[in-house]
């Protein structure tokens, strides 16, 4: 044995200490990585040598397609719709043995592979290929490309809602095999509908039937739902159902498998996480799935064979996307059913304007069921006004009037209790208890808020007000104008303290609750379901719903409403309804009528009259003053547009993060809003998107913020 053996055998001092120490060190060296090729003198593919590629560039002035050189090694990988990385802003001096060269490394999908350019200089080459996996197929293409001609935006943008980010050991991972096409199911709770079971016959035929649905309140919708999706499965096609959020999409996904079983579609939803969300979007993608449910992003799924697409509750503002260039999830489905020449369905308990002119106009045709059905699946509902609250000596005295407090005792004995209340916080909006005039800060004159029974603060500027008194009659005293859903919570468990309650709202939302009786406060869309449905509901504080400085105020009031009151049991098993808000009013009177439909027509001649959406086209800019007005002039607008404004924009409150469009801290942006009549809103986002591109050529830094048909237009 050599002495060299013989001190290898020897035991070293540390040696596992000195190992781990090496290892770590090593782990946490910055390695640089390796530089892409710059394929210099490389031989190109034989075949269609150039792709043509979108970039991940979402600034309007480079919304094109850019030609790229394609290397003989990246050939066989280098396929229409994957994903690529290239170089990008180059300049054409930068030139080396017939290729471009430098620039910085961006993502891109490959649109197209061709023989030829037509760009007359050098191409670069592609860097390389990020995965062999085909992302973005054809029609998917054209869907983002008509998505950003309509909302002015750009495709690159569109392309990052619609394509999830890739996850490379989802993508590792085989899809399942395709299912064969299911029986067509039978219409069950369709038959309520006049033409329901026509409807699924349609659909299990093959056809491509328009419907706008309005549903019968209670909990079959996910169940109706989930049978028109497998009547479209039954035709061997796919469908599409797009719901606004995780907890009505897992209701969905669970009447789905109690139908048909596990394996036949997927749950797209943020939720899911990044892997399985992926895995399961990569399952439609490559055709093992062909149904899809989802919240809004699903809108853009890759459903093979497209046969319905269906979207629930359109007027829940979740299914407008807060990101560039804001697509409406209702307006994509338009597209897509036009473009696929699929079947559309638009459910809700309730029905927006919207909605009501897609029958209107005959693209699609109403699916409703007749005022018997009505009145046997909807509560009672009876109503409070100012005359019945002025002279109720409880109303007075604890806000809620005798009428609620029976209606609550009465429900109680059977199971639980819906309270509904318009705003979250402890006592959101105060004002004079004496003579009612609204709490204001004297330094700016905004609202005064009392948070979690705190100091007065005011909601704009956020400086205190210890030493308030009312500017009309000199009281000190305050009292809440719209009562939140903790102060209504403990007011209801100081009257029935041997009842539990429960909250429901932003901070923690309820999915369900059990059938024993409970008092539950939610605010407007967090109202968990009850199991066997609540036994009555109080929506309390309507006044505060209608009177927001929004065209959409009545319409948002009724379908918040309706989606609560369709949560209790009907009028047969003693379900009852109390809102607390002036009867005469239109949206008051069609809750109690149960007719949304009805009350949806008359703001669509309402609005058709004064030139208001959705009759009209209408589009927002939104900046600084100067840059606004700088913009307007530039812009070559259609000749028959008005222009409304500019309105200055209110400060974002203190506080609080930024949120999307809203200024920067010290800045005071202005609006202006932009209305053409019927058949010329293609004009107007081509004439925005040309200017906005036009400025962003020039070098304009300032941001210019562009939305065409957004929600909120006061």
């Amino acid at each position: 044995m050599s002495s060299e053996d013989e001190r290898s055998e020897e035991p070293t001092a540390g040696g596992p200490e000195q190992l781990a120490l090496i290892r770590e060190t090593v782990r946490r060296a910055k390695v640089p990585k390796a530089k892409p090729r710059t394929w210099r003198g490389a031989a190109l593919a034989k075949e269609s040598p150039v792709a043509r590629v979108v970039v991940n560039k979402g600034v309007l002035h480079l919304d094109q397609y850019f030609d790229y050189a394609v290397p003989e090694e990246l050939d066989a990988d280098a396929r229409p719709g994957v994903r690529v990385r290239v170089r990008f802003g180059a300049g054409a001096h930068r030139v080396r043995e017939g290729r471009r060269e430098g620039g910085g490394l961006i993502d891109g999908f490959i649109v197209e592979r061709r023989a030829d350019s037509d760009y007359g200089g050098a191409l670069a080459a592609l860097a390389y290929v990020v995965s062999p996996e085909p992302v973005l197929g054809p029609e998917m293409l054209a869907l983002a490309r008509a998505v950003a001609d309509r909302y002015a935006g750009s495709l690159a943008d569109v392309l990052q809602l619609a394509i999830p980010p890739r996850n490379g050991r989802a993508e590792s991972r085989p899809s399942p095999e395709p299912l064969p096409p299911p029986d067509p199911p039978g219409p069950g709770s369709w038959e309520r509908y006049g033409r329901g079971a026509a409807f699924l016959e349609a659909l299990a035929a093959g056809g491509a039937p328009r419907a706008v649905w309005t549903a019968l309140p209670g909990p079959e919708w996910p169940g109706e739902l989930a049978r028109a999706v497998a009547a479209t499965l039954a035709s061997g096609r796919g469908a599409l159902v797009v719901v606004p959020d995780g907890r009505r999409a897992v209701r969905v996904d669970a009447a789905l498998t109690d139908l048909l079983g596990a394996g036949r579609h997927a749950l797209l939803t943020a939720d899911s996480g990044p892997e399985k969300r992926y895995r399961q979007w990569l399952a439609v993608s490559r055709g093992s799935v062909r149904a899809v449910v989802g919240t809004r992003s699903a809108m853009f799924a890759p459903v093979r064979d497209l046969g319905l697409v269906a979207v629930w509750d359109d007027g829940d503002s979740s299914h407008s996307d807060e990101n560039a260039p804001f697509p409406h999830v209702r307006e994509v489905l338009e597209l897509r059913a036009t473009h696929e020449r699929c079947a559309f369905l638009l459910g809700s308990a309730s029905c927006t304007v919207e909605a009501a002119q897609l029958v209107e106009s005959g693209w699609a045709r109403p699916l409703t069921a007749d005022r018997e059905q009505v009145r046997r699946a909807a509560p009672l509902v009876r109503t409070v006004g100012d005359g019945d609250l002025a002279r109720d000596e409880a109303a007075r005295a604890a806000r809620l009037p005798s009428i609620a407090w029976q209606v609550v005792r009465d429900g109680l004995t059977t199971g639980p209790v819906l309270v509904q209340v318009p705003r979250r916080g402890y006592v959101p909006r105060l004002a004079c208890e004496r003579c009612r005039t609204p709490a204001r800060c004297r330094h700016c004159s905004g609202p005064l808020e009392a948070p979690d029974e705190r100091d007065l603060t005011c909601r704009w500027c956020g400086r205190g007000a210890v030493d308030w008194h009312c500017a009309e009659c000199g009281s000190t005293r305050l009292r809440a104008r719209i009562v939140g859903a903790r102060r209504t919570a403990e007011e209801l468990g100081r009257a029935f303290p041997a009842v539990p309650v429960r909250t429901s709202g932003r901070d923690h939302v309820l999915d369900a609750v059990p059938a024993r009786p409970a008092l539950v406060v939610s605010t407007p869309g967090a109202e968990p379901v009850a199991e066997g449905g609540y036994a009555a509901a109080l929506l309390l504080d309507g006044w505060a719903m209608l009177t927001r400085p929004d065209l959409r105020a009545g319409e948002d009031a009724l379908r918040r409403w309706i989606d609560a009151a369709a949560l209790v049991r009907g009028q047969g098993e003693g379900g009852t309804v109390v809102i607390v808000a002036e009867p005469t009013l239109r949206p008051v009177q069609a809750l109690v009528r149960w007719d949304p439909t009805g009350h949806a027509r008359r703001e669509l001649a309402d609005r058709a009259e004064l030139g208001f959406p959705p009759v009209s086209r209408m589009a927002a800019v939104t900046g600084r003053a100067d840059v606004v007005a700088a913009f307007m002039t530039a812009a070559e607008l259609p000749g028959e547009v008005e222009v409304l404004g500019p309105v200055p924009l209110p400060p974002a409150p203190p506080g609080r993060p930024r949120r999307p469009g809203e200024p920067p801290p010290g800045e005071v942006w202005e609006r202006v809003l932009l209305r053409v009549p019927p058949g010329s809103g293609a004009a107007l986002a081509a004439a925005l998107k040309s200017a906005q591109a036009s400025r962003l050529a020039r070098g304009g830094t300032d941001q210019v913020r562009i939305r065409v048909d957004p929600l909120d237009i006061g």
